[in-house]
């Protein structure tokens, strides 16, 4: 079974949108990697992102909710519905408020993939690791698991 395979078989199981959550935290680990992983809920309306899972509760516990600010990493990711690639420190710095707990966690790179519902943002899957660790290539992948996440994040 492929990583996909399990986050389809997932999605039928009970207990969701949890057992699709934990499926895709597990999948995107296996096929691109990662040492923290968090999926937010976006509420354009209301310019929010909450966080509905973490693989790290006691650092980013789920129902934490962040004010979404103006800026480039904005634009891309939640108006354009483009994956954004943090490469290293550097840009963990120039791109979230919490960079500090998050380089904290030995993680000096970020994806940010989009998760898209009739042409708008719903939500995003949020991958962090060493320096380095993300390429155009793993966005490509991620989108395919950003699409699984669709019906799980419609049930948050």
């Amino acid at each position: 079974m492929t990583e996909l395979d399990g986050v389809v078989a997932a999605l039928a199981a009970p207990g969701q949108p949890g057992a699709t959550f934990v499926a895709l935290e597990e999948a995107t680990r296996r096929a691109i990697g990662h040492r923290l992983f968090t999926i937010m809920r976006h509420d354009r309306a209301r310019d929010l992102n909450t966080r509905v899972y973490s693989s790290r509760p006691a650092e980013y516990p789920a129902g934490g909710a962040k004010q979404v600010r103006d800026s480039a990493w904005t634009r891309q990711l939640l108006r354009e519905g483009r994956p954004f690639i943090g490469r290293d420190a550097e840009d963990i710095r120039a791109t979230f408020a919490d960079h500090a707990l998050i380089l904290s966690l030995g993680c000096e790179s970020v994806l940010n993939l989009p998760v898209l519902w009739n042409g708008e943002v719903i939500g995003t899957i949020n991958l962090l690791d060493r320096a380095g660790a993300y390429a155009p290539h793993h966005a490509a992948l991620g989108r395919r698991f950003a699409g699984l996440a669709i019906p799980a994040l419609l049930a948050v």
